[in-house]
């Protein structure tokens, strides 16, 4: 099969919802992948763009998933995500912890993860500090695995590794004001001894975010394709040519993306918005200078979408309790429509936010 790219765009936001349904949270597609919460709290923003209900779901649990980042993801799913996204293997186990500060210990490959994860359950009883739970979890873990951090005088385990083996470890995490709070999963699970259910893993990413090929969804992980390829479930894809590219879809996604018409739709996406985890960001963002604009080093905006396209960023900064600060800068100029339903959705992005209101202005 042949598709283009706007064929491509437009199923993606209809299979991630942006259209916005009047269903609860926990029932969103998104979930089935999880939602980033970089920095705290835009994950509440991404399921506000794409559900009416505003509810807190006490079904959804934070904790460190994919490539160890925060995730907002259905409770019940945790469990049956710790061996997903266990390490394929010592050498996948190596290759992500990649050349950080604990290259020594970075060679004990699986041994790393499961003396972590191990540490977790064992350290990690109740609700404890970040710091304190790190502090904790480096003590019984070879010392190879820690490292001296000059920022705070200390000795402790890597950040990559203690955030990746986290869920393995049956703890979640909340963000308590200023502080990180560590805490057990009221199901903690079994620790992993293999990768079990990579393949729905794939399966969800191709859904939300395909037509894609097997490096994208490997980079979305933190593996490579060369790891992954034993738990690509070719038999259940389909392969689709986007403007002459070599990807794929789920065989039970493709009457959709046969059917997909790009939604009408104006929505303040918030930095790391399932969306913009697509790993094919020039699909995305075709413009250089706009993807530059999109995904920065450090401190990325939100993202405007209209009717199908990313048209420019925002970013927003509360002027006291009763007003959000929005500031808009896009890519070309804005209808009188689309400005209208940016104010409407900065509204929106206020009240998950606690603010009354918001005021918005588009730069040049």
């Amino acid at each position: 099969m042949d598709a283009d790219r706007t064929r491509v765009m437009a199923y993606r936001l209809l299979a991630q919802q942006l259209q916005r349904v009047d269903d609860p949270p926990h029932s969103l597609a998104v979930l089935d992948l999880g939602v980033q919460d970089t920095p705290y709290g835009v994950a509440r923003q991404a399921l506000a763009a794409r559900t009416t209900v505003q509810k807190e779901s006490r079904s959804l649990r934070m904790a460190w998933t994919h490539r160890g980042a925060p995730h907002l993801h259905r409770t019940a799913d945790l469990t049956t995500l710790m061996p997903a996204l266990w390490p394929f293997s010592d050498a996948d186990a190596v290759s992500r912890l990649g050349a950080g500060p604990i290259r020594d210990g970075a060679k004990l490959g699986l041994a790393a993860f499961e003396q972590t994860a191990r540490a977790f359950r064992k350290a990690v009883k109740k609700p404890m500090p970040k710091g304190e739970a790190s502090t904790a979890v480096s003590a019984l873990v070879d010392r190879s695995l820690t490292y001296d951090c000059r920022s705070c005088g200390a000795r402790h385990i890597s950040g990559g590794l203690f955030q990746s083996a986290g869920l393995a470890g049956g703890v979640g995490v909340r963000v308590d004001g200023a502080q990180t709070v560590i805490e057990p999963l009221a199901d903690r699970g079994k620790l992993p001894t293999e990768p079990a259910g990579v393949e729905a893993v794939v399966l969800a990413y191709l859904r939300l975010l395909g037509p894609a090929t097997a490096g994208e969804v490997a980079k979305f992980i933190g593996t490579t394709q060369t790891h992954l390829r034993p738990f690509w479930p070719a038999d259940d894809l389909v392969e689709i040519r986007v403007d002459g590219r070599k990807a794929y879809l789920p065989e039970d996604s493709v009457e959709a993306f046969e059917k997909a018409e790009t939604p009408r739709v104006v929505r303040l996406l918030p930095p790391s918005d399932p969306l913009l985890q697509a790993r094919d960001r020039n699909l995305l963002v075709p413009e250089k200078a706009h993807r530059a604009a999109v995904w920065r080093i450090l401190g990325n905006p939100g993202a405007v979408l209209v009717d199908g396209e990313i048209a420019g960023t925002w970013r927003a900064k509360a002027a006291g309790k009763r007003e959000l600060a929005v500031t808009v800068t896009p890519f070309g100029k804005l209808s009188r429509k689309a400005r209208a339903e940016v104010e409407a959705e900065a509204v929106v992005v206020a009240g998950v936010r606690g603010i009354a209101g918001a005021a918005v202005t588009v730069g040049d």
